[in-house]
């Protein structure tokens, strides 16, 4: 489970990246992130693994995948993992506000 979430860190989104500069070496308040982090079967964008958070960077597919999107959230909830999904024009226009968004999650 190593060769698929090593991949898609090299082949990051845009706004994947942009956020990853924001959360990385604990700039969120302290809170230490994960990229591509492997929860088998799944790979999260984003999980603050102290906290049970997961941020899910959503790109203009995931509009077409919404019950498989679903079916994902309610496996990584069973987990115990929060399941935040922000979408990459979000992160693009208005990073300040998602990041608002996730350090509201983190507190909850």
């Amino acid at each position: 489970m190593t060769t698929l979430p090593r991949r898609l860190r090299k082949s990051m989104t845009d706004a994947e990246r942009r956020l990853w500069r924001a959360l990385r070496n604990r700039q969120l308040d302290g809170h230490k992130f994960r990229r591509q982090h492997p929860i088998p079967p799944y790979v999260a964008d984003f999980a603050c693994v102290e906290r049970g958070l997961i941020v899910e960077v959503d790109g203009g597919q995931h509009s077409e995948r919404t019950e498989a999107d679903a079916v994902r959230t309610r496996a990584l909830q069973a987990r115990g993992f929060r399941v935040l999904r922000v979408w990459n024009n979000e992160v693009m226009a208005n990073l300040e506000g998602v990041l608002a968004v996730i350090l509201r999650a983190l507190e909850a």
